[in-house]
């Protein structure tokens, strides 16, 4: 049987049993499935149709007009096209394509310019900076790529035509959202104790207030519920929370002392004295304090030891923050500056000139690259950290500011007596125009933003409000790296997890990426270091012998004592230089070539030499 006799039998059944078998090939044509049981295909090894010269006969049902008489419609194509999708998958090997728009968002900035590099080590750095910026390239594609796997997205505040965002009061707001959001607003009245400073945790979930009076209380503020509070009767100058919501420090009036969540006092810190300021380094477990006197003092609460305290020589400290990427205290001074210490220098590792005035207020952006600082002349300044003394942008104000706060977000909230004003897209450059504004009845002492809420605080002197400001949180959080939710056997997990993981202060750097590098010598240097050990001259020793009673003070006697100690100490430096030497292999003598039995004559030096 022929594979056109086995067309014309299905022709002819019509509904019998070889139509349902062409229709049900036909399918799994359609289907690329594999062919069924070879005895019962024709000749080329196709049940309902046949291919010949690089076509394919395909059999449809149908009841259009323009069918054949036998009531079977015959559709050709060519066996070529099934090639198709080989083809398109060819075109998409590898890793999909990242939109450029979200590169853009996750960019770090633009490059270094690696032409722009001069000196001696050109080609060394060059090597360098290249192979950081593919790494910082292979970053900002992966940050790009997880995007997906984030489940919310920020929001922000948008008005109507003719109005401005800053008019819509906090009323207003709470009327629109949800109730859990509008719970989030609320007002304490502390007419009695202020003025106050306050600190939100790592996770935002819990909240420490200290007034001036003694007023020492510790809230879940999502919740409203009261961990402790008690009156120290001592000021309080400043609070602040330490690796975990059970424990606080608050800087009173001579000393600091540590509390738990239950107001129990478990450390006073008496080399910690007459502090305006403090600062906690969660990954180093390090209590950084600035003191009236004007020094700075770091002190490690695992061991309750101090690990170091230097003097700035610029007066009393009373601005200072932490970068959270480098961990390098920044603190502002009267004369204009803003000075960047590490417990492992005595002296600034840097200094910036900042304003003609002094510093009133500093903050560094949560990503560490930005820093924002507001004078007494009424100008906030943004600045890149990374590239020290380069200034992005420029705001003057009505009022100079007190306080500036940044959000994970990136906006800037500033202080003006009893007004609070935030602004969008300050490292960018905005239009000068706030994005919200509000105003309390006192002068504002504090402001900070809560992590992972769409929520900033601000203390008076007459207590506490929270205000809603949408799009100032990040909406996805790190559950390893700060859990709004954790339980408490997931919060002893990770406080046992992060003193493992905890980092020496010796490698606090103002650069944190030169810790992993190895520190090679260039082949300019070593060659530098091998010619001076070529010729060795010994340096200039100047002694002075100690003075001996009962005649042994004399001129010759003081002669003879120091020509014996230069002697000495000159001898040790020329061993050591010779050992050296050897190291190296700069005294390898040349090997004497063995003169023959013959003796040397005077003629000799004019004979032709063998070569």
């Amino acid at each position: 049987m022929t594979g056109a006799a086995t067309t014309g039998e299905a022709s002819a059944a019509g509904t019998g049993t070889a139509g349902t078998a062409t229709a049900g090939a036909a399918y799994r044509q359609e289907q690329f499935l594999p062919r069924q049981n070879p005895s019962t295909t024709g000749k080329h090894g196709n049940r309902a149709g046949r291919i010949t010269e690089g076509k394919c006969t395909k059999h449809i049902k149908s009841t259009d007009n323009s069918m054949s008489a036998d009531g079977v419609k015959v559709q050709e194509f060519f066996a070529n096209n099934l090639k198709g999708k080989s083809e398109k998958t060819k075109q998409y090997q590898g890793r999909k394509p990242v939109d450029p728009k979200l590169v853009k968002k996750y960019s770090k900035g633009e490059g270094v310019s690696i032409k722009d590099l001069k000196g001696k080590k050109k080609l060394h750095y060059q090597y360098k900076l290249k192979r950081k910026e593919i790494t910082i390239k292979r970053a900002e594609e992966e940050a790009s790529r997880a995007e997906i796997l984030l489940p919310e997205a920020s929001g922000e505040l948008e008005a109507e035509e003719g109005t401005y965002s800053s008019h819509i009061t906090q009323k207003a707001i709470r009327e629109v959202v949800d109730i859990t959001t509008a719970s989030k607003s609320f007002d304490l009245n502390l007419k009695e104790f202020g003025p106050y400073k306050f600190r939100y945790t790592r996770n935002g979930r819990h909240l420490v207030l200290g007034g001036r009076k003694g007023h020492l209380a510790s809230f879940d503020w999502v919740t409203k519920k009261l961990h402790t509070e008690i009156n120290v009767m001592e000021s309080i100058h400043d609070v602040c929370w330490l690796h975990t919501e059970q424990m606080f420090a608050a800087a009173q009036k001579k000393w600091v002392y540590i509390y738990d969540n239950q107001g129990i006092e478990l450390h006073c810190l008496k080399k910690l004295d007459r502090v305006l300021k403090l600062e906690f380094l969660p990954y180093h477990f390090l209590l950084c304090a600035g003191h009236e006197t004007g020094f700075i003092s770091w002190l490690d609460i695992t061991l309750g030891k101090e690990v170091t305290q230097f003097p700035t020589r610029k007066g009393r400290l009373e601005v200072m923050c932490q970068n959270p990427f480098n961990a390098v205290m920044c603190c502002g001074h009267s004369n204009g500056t803003v000075s960047m210490w590490t417990p492992n220098s005595k002296e600034e590792v840097a200094s910036v000139m900042c304003h003609p005035h002094p510093v009133q207020a500093l903050e560094i952006d949560p990503s560490g690259r930005y820093m924002a600082t507001a004078g007494a002349d009424r100008i906030i300044n943004i600045w890149d950290v990374r590239n020290l003394g380069q200034l992005l942008n420029s705001y003057r104000l009505r009022n100079g500011a007190n306080n500036l706060s940044f959000s994970q977000t990136g906006l800037l909230a500033a202080t003006m007596g009893n007004v609070v004003e935030v602004y969008n897209n300050v490292i960018n450059g905005c239009t000068g125009q706030a994005y919200m504004r509000y105003r309390t009845k006192t002068p504002i002492t504090d402001l900070h933003f809560s992590p992972y809420e769409d929520v900033l605080g601000v203390s008076s002197f007459t207590g506490f409000s929270s205000l809603i400001i949408p799009g100032s949180g990040e909406p996805n959080f790190d559950a390893l790296e700060a859990n709004p939710y954790m339980s408490i056997s997931g919060r002893r997990e990770a406080e046992v997890k992060s003193l493992l993981t905890k980092v020496p202060s010796t490698l606090i750097t103002l650069d944190p990426n030169t810790v992993g590098q190895v520190d090679t010598p260039t082949l300019e240097e070593k060659l530098e270091a091998k010619s001076k050990l070529i010729h060795i001259k010994v340096p200039k020793v100047d002694v002075r012998p100690r003075y001996r009673m009962k005649g042994k003070s004399g001129s010759a006697q003081k002669f003879k004592r120091r020509q014996k100690k230069v002697q000495t100490l000159k001898r040790e430096y020329l061993k050591s230089a010779m050992d050296q030497r050897k190291q190296l292999g700069l005294d390898k003598k040349k090997k004497k070539k063995k003169s023959s039995g013959k003796q040397a004559e005077v003629l000799d030096r004019f004979k032709e030499k063998i070569k």
